[in-house]
């Protein structure tokens, strides 16, 4: 994982990035909740999406918004934002020019973010959205949702209502040509405390089951082997960690 800094419509934009050593590797772009709550890149949540797409073997970038840690420009409420997580993803596709599958994953505010860049962007083949605050923003433009998905929302969060969450997954479901999972993690609050490795655990099994189940982007001629797709993805028992683990040395961040 390395430092990286690129040019975004505000300014400098501060990210960490992984590439996989794995040719042709799938790319995921990781956003964070609301700044004006502390969300950065380094919120535990974050880490742990990031994580998670890294151990399957994917490059992946998560970043700051403007305004936050060493990104410049001011908070937008969602505007600035889009456009950071459009030149971030331009970035890491920049990066990654012979990708096979694009994915994208945000964290509450994240989330919002993420979903509005999926409506933008045909080249993402698939989403995971964290505590999508329901409750709080209209998600009314998930209409139609372009692409599958996986909502993950904890049972006892004090802050987006699970049941709000849980409707939301429910009527995106019934459009045609997309399945949206959805997984309660029932004891998890807001923040996943205790419970970051159900979350990682949740968001891993769903990616390896996606990956298998879906064409890549660039597709071949003929049926694929089953040992061809297994080649590309990590086992499932390489999700398998203590919640610890997958924390290295970097100071993360409490707040949402």
């Amino acid at each position: 994982m390395v430092e990286v800094l690129f040019n975004g419509h505000a300014g400098r934009i501060e990210g960490r990035y992984h590439k996989s050593e794995r040719q042709n590797a799938p790319v995921a772009l990781i956003l964070h909740p609301d700044p004006l709550f502390g969300g950065t890149m380094n919120n535990k949540v974050v880490y742990s999406l990031f994580s998670c797409f890294k151990d399957l073997g994917f490059s992946v970038l998560r970043f700051n918004f403007r305004g936050v840690g060493r990104s410049q420009g001011q908070f937008e409420n969602g505007v600035g934002e889009l456009s950071d997580a459009t030149i971030a993803l331009d970035w890491l596709q920049n990066m990654n020019p012979d990708a096979k599958q694009c994915w994208i994953a945000g964290y509450s505010f994240g989330a919002w973010v993420g979903l509005q860049l999926l409506m933008r962007r045909p080249d993402i083949n698939n989403f995971i959205a964290v505590t999508p605050p329901a409750n709080e923003k209209d998600f009314a433009f998930l209409a139609p949702c372009p692409t599958s998905g996986l909502i993950v929302q904890g049972g006892r969060d004090e802050i987006v209502t699970p049941s709000m969450v849980e409707t939301m997954a429910r009527k995106l479901n019934q459009q045609r040509n997309v399945e949206i999972d959805f997984a309660m993690i029932e004891d998890g609050d807001h923040m996943y405390n205790n419970h970051l490795k159900d979350l990682y655990k949740v968001v891993g099994q769903y990616v390896i089951s996606a990956m298998q189940r879906r064409a890549p982007v660039k597709k071949r001629r003929g049926r694929r082997k089953k040992s061809e797709i297994e080649d590309e993805l990590l086992l499932e028992n390489d999700i398998e960690t203590e919640e610890d683990d997958y924390i290295d040395d970097v100071e993360l961040d409490d707040e949402e």
